[in-house]
């Protein structure tokens, strides 16, 4: 057992010393590299030299990790590039199709111009005007007939008593509704009308703002825009005393 003991110790005195040994030649022949690096630093490139310096200052799988490492990276930040949300580009109507579209077809500007929110309203408008219109006519066609039918002298056309309360008798009165059905029948020809030119209104204001829309889709409307209000000396004149404070304005547009 002494003898295995005293083997053993041995071998691992003669494995440190190899250790140091090798220890001590590397260190050696790195300060010899760094010495000859620095020597010729003067006469050879920034490139070269940091090709050098890498090359003597880490191992092979080092420097091999590195460069795995590196690769790596440079993958990474191209996935990370490639899932970025790319900038749409910001979209300009234009006027003149705009406006033709809104001749053709009421509402197609508005479409085209990509704002939905006016189509319930340009047609809403539409909507209303083809219900007064609808009304109006149909409301002035039946007093028409009433006052044709009170004006004859033919006792069989009665239709304007359907404009009247059940059994309720005019005999006596037939001037006095005469005047009422006239009155009636002018009062829904002129809504009626008026219901028209409503609906010609819509399509003009729907065609007026689906071009004018497209014509400021480009407006500026950056921050810079403003009104500044600040202190300020004006000079009337060349002498001194005639210099005044007051305020100044300035618009940025």
């Amino acid at each position: 057992m002494c003898g295995e003991n005293a083997v053993a110790s041995s071998l691992t005195s003669a494995i440190e010393d190899s250790l140091q040994h090798a220890d001590s030649l590397a260190r050696q022949a790195m300060a010899a590299d760094t010495l000859r690096l620095k020597a010729d630093t003067d006469s050879v490139p920034a490139s070269t030299l940091l090709q050098d310096t890498t090359r003597h200052a880490l191992p092979d799988s080092t420097a091999t990790a590195v460069a795995l490492d590196t690769t790596a990276i440079g993958q990474q930040s191209d996935s990370l590039l490639k899932a970025l949300p790319l900038t749409e580009k910001r979209f300009v109507p234009d006027p003149q199709r705009a406006l033709w579209l809104s001749l053709v077809i009421p509402g197609a500007g508005q479409i085209y111009n990509r704002k939905l929110w006016k189509i319930p309203i340009v047609y809403g408008g539409f909507l209303g005007c083809l219900y007064a219109l609808t009304w109006n006519n149909q409301m002035l066609n039946d007093y028409s007939q009433a006052y044709l039918d009170i004006m004859d002298d033919d006792p069989n056309t009665k239709s304007y008593e359907n404009m009247l309360p059940l059994n309720y008798s005019i005999e006596g009165r037939e001037d006095q509704y005469k005047e009422i059905f006239k009155n009636k029948k002018n009062f829904y020809r002129r809504y009626r009308d008026l219901s028209i030119f409503c609906m010609i209104a819509v399509y003009l204001v729907s065609i007026v703002d689906a071009y004018v829309d497209a014509e400021l889709s480009s407006f500026d409307i950056s921050k810079d825009l403003g009104l500044q209000v600040e202190p300020a000396i004006f000079n009337f004149g060349k002498r001194r005393g005639e210099a005044a404070v007051g305020i100044q304005c300035n618009l940025n547009f």
